[in-house]
Formats: structure tokens, sequence, C-alpha cells
């Protein structure tokens, strides 16, 4: 009969996880669920009240692609850790002298509060030392800090067995894990810009806080269960211990290589770039992040210093002017001592950064290069070299003049962010004049 005839007056969806229809039926309204009868199963109730408690809004359209496999991974490594720090905290806690007899109150406060203050002292030297590279190198400097906060509580846990040392020991326990504080907020703030796609890094940041929060809290009640056991049996407190280290830091290393960051900071720019030296590929985010190294490296090569001073790279009018020679762009390369050093205009753009660092990438690279390694080199590098280092920033400008603004093109094209950069410049900027007399 017609009166029985269903219209739909009107869908709805919430994100990509819900849909709704509004059916008209006998001149009343009902709401149905992907045309079925509304009432949800007891089942996607509970599931749905989860994703509101602990994932942000909006799942998964508002946040990275990257972003589940991240956060379970780092869910693991939260839960080792957890688990690391109470056997650390138990070992510290006998060290001072809970339940010794012998000890007195005093004593144990005034090892806490060296350990507290010499705490606070490397807070501060390590933020003002390595700030700047945390937003930059997000991944290596998280992965390090996770070490660092194993071998700090390794210490804790071996400092009871030197009671001579013990105060000395778990000081410098202190200062690593302060170190491990500044590192590890200031590198989930910059993983938490890259994951929010809708300007919520807000809500990204209290769901983590909450995952972390039910994480430890679940690490809590096993350590109830773990204390009776671990208690005055070093052995197994140090098995314990390793077992859950070696997950914790397996956990981190995949969750750091999971992450697909789509901004260019030196590495993943020197790994697209020689790319395209060598075949004229551009790599895609997900590819050049794969191959880009997330430890750090102490060896010492050929360094790229961005944002200096003009004296850095040239101490004379004559120096001045070979910088200047054939280049037409708002920036100064300069080699010093195997150093490419890059002096910025007031009015530099994005992209003249871009240029720049590609500019100064190629230098390092050839600079780099050992004789049996030439002959596997990409042959517009080569084009670059001269035994004259004024010569060398010359030809690299004239290389730039022409492959940059295809280059440019392909990493668009393949999705990566060129609007801004995570290179690490420093805020010098340097008004030259074009001809000097």
């Amino acid at each position: 009969m017609e009166g029985n005839r269903q219209v739909v007056l009107a869908t709805e969806t919430y994100g990509s996880g819900e849909s709704w229809e509004y059916v008209a039926q006998d001149g009343a309204m009902e709401r149905r669920r992907d045309g079925r009868d509304g009432a949800s199963g007891g089942g996607n109730y509970v599931i749905g009240v989860f994703k509101s408690v602990f994932l942000p809004q909006g799942y998964p359209e508002s946040v990275s692609a990257d972003y589940m496999q991240y956060q379970f991974w780092d869910t693991v490594q939260a839960f080792a850790s957890s688990l690391s720090g109470t056997l650390a905290t138990q070992a510290s806690l006998r060290g001072v002298g809970v339940g010794n007899q012998e000890a007195t109150v005093a004593a144990a406060t005034i090892t806490w509060l060296l350990r507290d203050g010499t705490g606070m002292l490397g807070r501060i030297l390590f933020a003002w030392r390595k700030g700047t590279k945390l937003d930059s190198e997000a991944k290596m400097w998280r992965l390090f800090a996770d070490v660092l906060n194993d071998f700090a509580m390794f210490m804790e846990i071996v400092a009871p067995h030197f009671p001579a040392s013990f105060t000395l020991i778990v000081c410098t326990a202190g200062i690593f894990k302060s170190i491990v504080g500044v590192a590890g907020g200031a590198t989930r703030a910059a993983l938490t810009v890259h994951q929010a796609r809708r300007d919520n890094m807000a809500d990204i940041s209290a769901k983590d806080g909450s995952q972390e929060t039910l994480v430890n809290l679940a690490g809590l009640l096993i350590s109830l269960v773990l204390i009776p056991l671990v208690t005055d049996n070093p052995a197994l407190t140090l098995s314990l211990f390793f077992l859950f280290t070696a997950l914790h830091l397996f956990a981190n290393y995949k969750a750091v290589r999971s992450v697909v960051m789509e901004t260019f900071n030196e590495a993943r720019l020197s790994i697209v770039l020689q790319q395209y030296l060598r075949d004229g590929r551009v790599l895609s985010p997900a590819d050049a992040n794969r191959q880009e190294p997330v430890f750090l490296d102490f060896r010492r090569t050929a360094s790229i210093k961005y944002g200096v001073r003009l004296r850095d790279v040239a101490q004379s009018q004559e120096e001045l002017q070979l910088a200047l020679k054939n280049n037409s762009k708002p920036y100064l390369l300069g080699l010093k001592n195997g150093c490419v050093s890059v002096c910025l205009a007031p009015q530099v753009s994005v992209c003249d950064q871009l240029r720049a660092a590609s500019q100064a990438i190629s230098l390092r690279s050839l600079l780099q290069l050992s004789p049996a390694e030439e002959s596997d080199a990409p042959k517009k590098l080569l084009t670059l070299k001269s035994p004259c280092p004024w010569e060398m920033v010359c030809n690299s400008h004239s290389l730039m003049d022409r492959m940059f603004e295809a280059f440019l093109k392909g990493v668009e094209s393949a999705g990566w962010q060129t609007h801004r950069t995570l290179l690490d410049w420093d805020e010098w900027r340097v008004q030259w004049k074009s001809k000097t007399n």
C-alpha cells in the first residue's frame, strides 16, 4: 500500500564509523542504522565508548595514517617501561635505607634531594644545548631518550650493591632521567604535531595521556604481583629487568620506525635528493622514512650549519664577491674546513630554504666522497668537483638552476609538504649588497 512505503528523508554519518538514515513511514520519522533497526548491539556500544574515551575525536580521519601503528607500539613500550620502573624504584628505596633500621631519615632525604637537584640542572643544560634538535630529529631523540631511560633504571637497580658510591650513581641516574624527561616530552609534542590533521593537537595529547594512564594502571596491578617475588632476590630482579628492557627497546624501535613524516628534515631531504640525483626518481614519504636513520651517529662527518653569521661564510670582501658569483638567491654558501655554511637574507622564503639546504647537502655529499666511491657517485654530483672551494660553490648554483624547480615539483607530487620544513635553521639574517666597491 502507498501508506506503507518507506521514504529516506536524510542520511547522516559520524566520521567513517557510523552511518544512519531517517525514514518516513506511516507519517512518522524513524532513525535507522545502515537501513536496519536503529538499536545497535551491545558490542558496538562498548567499542564506541572505548573509542570515544581513548581515541581522538574523528578517528581515523582526524589523525595521520601512521597513528594507530605508532600508538600500538608506544603502548607496548609504556607497559614495559612501567614494570622496569617499578623494579628500579624498589631498588632505589632499598638503597636509601627503607627497611634498614640503621638508616636515618636525614641521610635518605639528603640523597633524594641531591638526586633531584642534579636532575634539575641536567634538565636545564640539555634543553639549552639540544632544544632546537628535538623538532628536526624527533624520531632519533625519541629513541635516544628511551635507551637512556633504560640505562638510568639499570643504574638505580645496581646502585644498592655499591654502598660507597650509591649517592653518585643515583645522582647520575637522576641527570639521565631529567634528560629523558626533556627529550621524551619535547619529541612527543613534535610527533603530536605530525599526527594532528584537524588542528586537534590538544585532543590527541589528552587521549595519549589517557592511553598511557590505562597502561600504567595495568602495570601497577602486575607490579603488585611482582614486588613480593623480587624482594631480596637480585638475580630475579635483573632477569626481569633485562626482559622488560628488551621488550621496551624493541617496541620503541618499531614505534619510531612506523612514523611517516611528510616534512623535510636534513636526513629525509638528503635521502630524497640523493635518489633524485642518482636516477631522477623522487621517493615518497613512506620510502624515505624507512631509510631515515633513527640512531644517533657520533662519527665525525662534514657538517652543515644553517642560518649562520656572514663571517662564517666570507671573511673578506673578496670572499663575499666569490660567494655572490653566479648567485641570485637570498642566501650565501661557503666551505670552511670541511663544513658547509649557509647564510640567509631576511626575505628568504621556505622554497629558498629548501633550495639552500639541497645545495648544501649536495656539497657535503661531494666532500664526504672517498676516491673509491666516486665511480658510483651520481654524475650530476661530480660536476661540482673542483680543487677550489669557491668554484665548487659556484658550480652548485648552476646545478640548482638546472634541476631544483623540477625537483621541487616532484617532491610536491610525491606527497611531501613544502610550505614548512624541520631544518635546523639558526636565527642570523644578513642583508648584503649585490656589488661592493
